[in-house]
């Protein structure tokens, strides 16, 4: 997928019931992995069952990401600024390169690493106080 920006939804602990919503009224089924099938947290830990990372594809053009924001995540959850902007795709030159200049002067929360998902990421809040993520797709193995 070449380089796209989508818009990513935080909530405090109702991402589910959020995009069950959204995905009625869009049309689309949404896609959900918890904190507890990624292994971010301690079994029996009470936000195991949270949305770690959610997705509901529209269209082609039309995605949003979601995720509930647990504590140690980053900013606490406030009600009217729990959208980031999402870079996401498998340019690695340019999703780099707009990471590396969008995070100037701000606030760097996340470097830009491997993740236990094999993916790039990282995350800031720019100069302006916008929260953004990069996410470098792995490159797939080529079937052979």
């Amino acid at each position: 997928m070449p380089a796209a920006l989508h818009p990513y939804l935080n909530f405090a602990g109702n991402a589910r019931e959020a995009f069950e919503f959204y995905g009625e009224a869009l049309g689309a089924t949404p896609q959900f992995a918890t904190f507890g099938e990624f292994h971010a947290v301690p079994e029996g830990d009470p936000n195991a069952d949270k949305i770690m990372h959610g997705s509901l594809e529209v269209t082609e053009l039309i995605r949003l990401y979601v995720s509930d924001t647990i504590e140690g995540m980053g900013p606490p959850f406030q009600q009217g600024t729990n959208v980031t902007l999402s870079l996401m795709g498998d340019d690695e030159p340019v999703l780099r390169s707009a990471y590396e200049k969008l995070s100037v002067g701000g606030t760097v929360t996340m470097p830009l690493e491997k993740q236990m998902w094999g993916d790039l990421y990282g995350s800031f809040t720019d100069r302006f106080g916008i929260v953004w993520q990069v996410n470098i797709s792995a490159p797939e193995e080529s079937q052979g």
